[in-house]
Parts: structure tokens; sequence; C-alpha cells
């Protein structure tokens, strides 16, 4: 187990699942938290025994956002713009990372807690779990959540949740496409690991190039998106999990994954 104070990492089977551990705060995106929150995040994607990473909160919050107590204490541009930077370093990480990355959502994931849960590959929560960019509230506009959020779902849903800054439940954040599903509480853990499990089934190559591919294309026009994912096709064609994994398929056996 690696920690910290707010942060602490564990493993279970084939997953590092990192914690935000600030109760108190309702896990509060600090600049130290978001520091911590991107090493471990690095030290989870080169860990060869990890196939997936879990985030989860503890407490009754996944993550209230900014520590808004912090930013008060610290009025000045300089600061400002090293928290943002650290913020974005993190949240533009789970795209990049070469191991999937799923959120576990326990109670409220507001404002950068909102952000983080859209900018992981999966989300899961308990029914009871709320979500909102509620930055609008308070005079500060959710202008960095709203990049992954309006990614995640559609931008009428995306202005909704900005412009009104209200919380939705677990079944409006599943309806819009922010979760992919929603759980008992007491099932939570155990359904995520369940997808976990399904994901660290798969060639671990098979997967690291398939997210590659997925975010990279995102950004291309069509013509371009199909041009870059057909040259993808071809290698991952070339390549022995591929073969293996068609092989295994026709004679009706699970296949072995031959590149980590």
């Amino acid at each position: 187990m690696k920690s910290t104070s707010y942060v602490y990492m564990e493993t279970e089977d084939e997953v590092s699942i990192i914690n935000l551990n600030d109760e108190k705060s309702f896990n509060a995106l600090s600049h130290s938290v978001l520091e911590e929150l991107f090493l471990l995040l690095k030290d989870a994607d080169t860990d060869k025994s990890t196939k997936v990473i879990i985030i989860r909160g503890q407490g009754k919050g996944f993550s209230g956002g900014h520590n808004l107590k912090e930013v008060q204490k610290n009025k000045n541009e300089e600061f400002y713009q090293d928290l943002m930077s650290a913020s974005s370093r993190v949240m533009s990480l789970p795209a990049r990372l070469n191991k999937p990355v799923i959120a576990e959502v326990e109670g409220v994931a507001t404002a950068a807690g909102c952000q983080l849960v859209a900018a992981c590959d999966l989300a899961y929560s308990s029914f009871d779990a709320k979500f909102a960019t509620p930055g609008v509230n308070i005079g500060l506009f959710c202008h960095t959540p709203l990049v992954p959020v309006s990614r995640s779902i559609a931008q009428k849903h995306a202005m909704e949740m900005l412009l009104l800054g209200e919380m939705i439940d677990a079944v409006e954040a599943k309806r819009f496409g922010l979760i992919n599903d929603a759980f008992k509480s007491s099932e939570l853990h155990a359904k995520v690991m369940e997808k976990a499990g399904i994901i660290a089934s798969k060639s671990p190559y098979v997967v690291r190039t398939g997210k590659k591919t997925f975010y990279e294309q995102l950004e291309m026009k069509l013509s371009d998106a199909y041009l870059y994912s057909s040259g993808r096709m071809v290698d991952n064609l070339m390549a022995g999990d591929a073969n293996e994994g068609i092989d295994a398929f026709l004679n009706k056996r699970d296949p072995k994954w031959e590149i980590s």
C-alpha cells in the first residue's frame, strides 16, 4: 500500500485502487491532493501487475471538488494558475494512461469531483450518489469541469448542469451518460470489481492500443479517423494476440494472451 495523509493506493487482484481519503472536506481536491493523485495514477499505470485502475472516495463523498478554503486563503493569480495547471494534469491523465480507469462513486461528486468522474474511462455509482457542476451558484462557473463533462454527455445536458448548478441523482446521471450504471451501495464495489475483472481478462496489448485509438480518433475529422484507425487495425491484426484470440474463438477454448 502506498499512502499519504489524504490519498492512498491499495491493490486487489489485478486492480490498483486509489482512495481519496479526506473525509472532513468531502475529499476536496487541494493542490497537494492533485499532485499526489497524479503520481499515484502514474505509478499504477506503470505497475506490471495492474490491469485496471479504480478511483474512489472514502466517507460520505467521492469528491466535493476544489478546496474552497484553500482557494479563499490564497487569493493571488499565481496560485490559481498553479492550481488549475495541477488540476488539468490530473484530469487529462486518465485518457492518456495505458490502463482503463474506473470511477467508483459514493455520495457527492461535485465541481472538480464531477470533472474527475467524467474524465475517467468508465464510471459507476451507488443509487444515492449525487452529481453537480454548481459553480454558477457561487459566482464561479465550472470552466474546467465542463471540458470532460461536455465530452461525456450531450451538449444540452451539459449546459443544463452548468447553468442550473443543481444536483442530479444517479438515475439522471446514467440517463445523461455521465455514469455507466448505478447499484445498491452495498453492492457497488463488488460490481465495479466484476467489471474490472472482465477487462483484466482481455489482452493487455489490445486494451492498451484500443484505448489509445479511441481517444486519438475523437479529435480527428471523419476521413482522418478512418485512415488512422484502419492503420491501427492492421497493426492489431498482425499482432500475436489477434492470432491467438481468433484461433481460441474458432476452436472454442480460452485464449492465452502473449503480449503484456
